[in-house]
Order: structure tokens, then C-alpha cells, then sequence
């Protein structure tokens, strides 16, 4: 199979340029990270006339901020029943409602900021790989309006001809309200418009240590020098590194993987994807997929747990390919273009998480559903930082670390985890 193994996404936009020169010797806040959560944070704080330093290990947008599907969804991985179980009704209640606003932020960025990033209130589509799966669809409905006041569509297997071409799925679940963009140019769009506040930016400039002085403020050691700052966020997600290793232990680096078709034709495009929709599947060891703005099939998914090295992106473009012709066999004789990978964050407990550790802030653990989370989170931690609500559900829950501390931030068990979670989908 010949493809690219570069990220098709890099093809729709030019980044911007960070900011030249030297680091400054001072910062109000320091943001260790360049990608949606550090961004929305130094656009908010910027805004509000706080001197900003984003400092980023490589190149703005490079981590998962720019490889992931583009796909701005409403929920998180967890679903409401276990949120409702693990913290209480009336916590799960602010954080669905925190990701039903968090859709409302991005919208609202690109529209202030005026990004041409294919915004699309297109909705999101889940399919049932299981009758069982169905039928759990219906429940969750149910709860969701009563407690949450959102109404989602449920489609039965016999109306599912109208929402996608494919004749394997038992049934599927919409949301309305989620979105579709492409990730590239809405991160590139934040960079421009974090700049435009006053924030300042620094590319190649990888956080080695970070210490507390005499002062009170936190001196950073960085790859083009060092800076003093009042606050740090870190905001570093599936990359997070020794620098912070009391974070580093609470995160779990998980490889998703991504491969694109060349452009179909429009009847194949629509007879696919009838309503453009963000389309995900009900297994644990999951597959999404959706329609590029030029008519694209982008096909991602877990085939491999590992973080993206040359291996485990071929070997992850071939497992997804099969995948795809699983679920369109009229794309069995259409070449793919582009494969590529990236690092998701996961906690272990699959959830969010905001707030302070060691003084310093943080967000993470969007356990792919970053796009929106990050924004949001990234603001929120922003806006606390500068005085404002710390009104964030996601702050005052427990963040477990691994079980017996069984874990120093290299992920060791994947493998095991991918095969647990592969038995999972067979058995349930």
C-alpha cells in the first residue's frame, strides 16, 4: 500500500509565524504548550491586558491539536450513567453541560475571530456495532433529556440508509449539536489571534525543568533560554513529559491513528455520508470517520496504542484500511493518500481534569475529545488565572494515579490494554 505518511491536514493551511527573537526575561503567565489548550488560554488572558509567554517544544499546532479528525463533539468518553454513578447527579449534570457550552465556545472563537477552519454544526452520529448497543441508546436518550434537558435522535437499523452507506451497524444515535472543522486551520486560527491580543509565542523552545524561586515566581529553563513568570499552565496533553513528572504519572500516551482516501466523487461522497455527519462506533477499541470539506473519507481509530513512530503508523494504516472496506466496500478499490499518527491523553479514570498541582495550572486528559474540551478548559484556567470564576466541574473531582504506582509516565501496558479492551467489545 503506497500513501504519504504525513498529515493531510498540514496540506489545508500555512501555520503562522511565532514570534521572532529572543525569549523575554519575564512573563505574567507562561504557557508550556501550543496547541488548543494553551492557545484559547493565552488568547483569553491576552485579552484581558496580562503579559503571555507561550512556550512550545516544537511548532505551534504539532501535537494532536492539528492530527486529530477535526470532530467537535458534545458528551465525553465516559458515558452518563457512570458520570451520574461516580460523582453524583448534579456534578454529571455541569460537566454535560460544560461540553454542550464548550461546542458554543469554539463557535463563538471563530466567529469573533473570523477563522475559516469549515466550522459545520453538522451533528454527530454514533453506531451501534451490537443490538445490545442499540439498545442501551434508547436508555441513555431517555436520561439525558429528563436530567439534562438535551434531546438526542435515536435511528433505528431501517432509517439508517438516510444517515450513512454502510449495512453493518445495528441502529445509531445523533446529536444535533455537535460540529465538524479542520483542526488545522482552527488551530493556526487561534495562533493568529492569541498574536493579534499580544501574546507572544516561541517555537523550539522544549520546557527542561521548571523551579520555584525565593521570590515566589516560577523560573522556566527552556531550550532557547529561560523565563521568569508569575503563573504557569501547563498545557501539554498527550505530550506531557518529565518536566512535569507528577502529571506525567497521571497520563496515559495513547497512539490514534489516521488515514485518508483521495478525493471521491460526489455521489460516492454522499452515498456514504448522506448528511456529512461525525460518525463514531460503539466499541471500546473504536473507529470514527467523517468526510473532508474536498470529499475525503478520513478514517482514524486505536489500531495501534503505542504513540505514532514510522512501524506503528504502517501497520496502523493497513489495520484501518481493512477496517474501512469492512464498513464501505465501495471504497475497496480507492487509493489512500495519507496515514499518519498522533498521542491522545488519557486519564485513568477517562475523564478531564483542571486545576493546580505543584502551583502550577493545568488541563488535560481529553481522552479524544479535545477540540472542544481544550478550548473550553483552556479558557476556563485562563480566566481563573485572571481573577475570574473557577467555576469548572472538572477541578474538584479525585485524579487517581495508576493502581499500586505501578507507573513513572512510560506506558508499559498498553498492549495488555489493547487486548482487554479488544476481549471487551468481543464479550459485551
Amino acid at each position: 500500500m503506497n500513501f504519504q505518511e504525513a498529515n493531510y491536514w498540514l496540506t489545508t493551511v500555512s501555520m503562522p509565524s511565532a514570534t521572532p527573537g529572543d525569549l523575554p526575561t519575564r512573563a505574567d503567565v507562561a504557557i508550556v504548550g501550543a496547541g488548543f489548550t494553551g492557545l484559547s488560554a493565552a488568547r483569553t488572558l491576552a485579552k484581558r491586558g496580562i503579559t503571555v509567554t507561550v512556550l512550545e517544544a516544537n511548532t505551534v499546532g504539532s501535537g494532536a491539536s492539528s492530527r486529530n479528525g477535526g470532530m467537535v463533539l458534545t458528551g465525553m468518553k465516559l458515558d452518563i450513567s457512570t458520570l451520574a454513578s461516580r460523582y453524583g447527579i448534579e456534578t454529571a449534570k455541569r460537566m454535560y453541560a460544560a461540553s454542550l457550552a464548550s461546542i458554543d465556545l469554539v463557535e463563538q472563537i471563530v466567529r469573533e475571530e473570523n477563522i475559516n477552519c469549515d466550522f459545520s454544526r453538522c451533528g454527530h452520529l454514533e453506531v451501534a456495532c451490537k443490538q445490545s448497543h442499540f439498545d442501551s441508546y434508547a436508555r441513555s436518550a431517555e436520561v439525558i433529556a429528563k436530567e439534562f434537558n438535551h434531546q438526542l435522535r435515536i435511528v433505528p437499523r431501517r432509517d439508517l440508509p438516510a444517515e450513512i452507506g454502510s449495512v453493518i451497524y445495528f441502529g445509531g444515535m445523533i446529536d444535533e449539536t455537535s460540529a465538524g472543522l479542520t483542526p488545522t486551520r482552527y488551530v493556526a486560527g487561534l495562533a493568529q489571534a492569541a498574536l493579534r491580543a499580544g501574546a507572544t509565542i516561541y517555537e523550539n523552545a522544549r520546557a527542561l525543568k521548571i523551579n520555584r524561586g525565593p521570590g515566589g515566581d516560577f523560573q522556566i529553563e527552556t531550550t532557547r533560554g529561560n523565563i521568569l513568570a508569575g503563573d504557569v499552565f501547563i498545557a501539554t496533553s498527550g505530550y506531557t513529559s518529565s518536566t512535569t513528572p507528577a502529571l506525567q504519572k497521571k497520563i496515559i500516551p495513547i497512539g490514534s491513528f489516521i488515514i485518508t482516501t483521495e478525493r471521491l466523487a460526489d455521489s460516492l461522497a454522499c452515498e456514504l455520508s448522506p448528511r456529512n455527519r461525525m460518525i463514531y462506533d460503539s466499541k471500546h477499541y473504536l473507529h470514527y470517520y467523517r468526510l473532508t470539506p474536498d470529499n475525503r473519507m478520513l478514517f482514524g481509530g486505536r489500531a495501534a496504542f503505542f504513540p505514532e513512530t514510522k512501524s506503528t503508523v504502517q501497520r496502523s494504516a493497513e489495520i484501518l484500511r481493512r477496517g474501512m472496506i469492512k464498513v464501505f466496500p465501495q471504497l475497496k478499490d480507492t487509493k489512500i493518500e495519507f496515514a499518519w499518527g498522533g498521542t491522545l491523553d488519557f486519564c485513568f479514570d477517562t475523564m478531564p481534569h483542571a486545576g493546580q498541582n505543584d502551583g502550577m495550572y493545568y488541563a488535560l486528559g481529553y481522552a479524544g475529545h479535545g477540540v472542544a474540551m481544550a478550548t473550553y478548559l483552556g479558557t476556563k484556567i485562563a480566566e481563573k488565572i485572571g481573577g475570574g470564576s473557577d467555576e469548572i466541574p472538572f477541578a474538584g473531582i479525585p485524579f487517581p494515579g495508576a493502581p499500586l504506582r505501578l507507573y513513572n509516565g512510560k506506558p508499559w501496558f498498553l498492549p495488555f490494554a489493547g487486548a482487554y479492551y479488544k476481549v471487551l467489545d468481543w464479550i459485551s
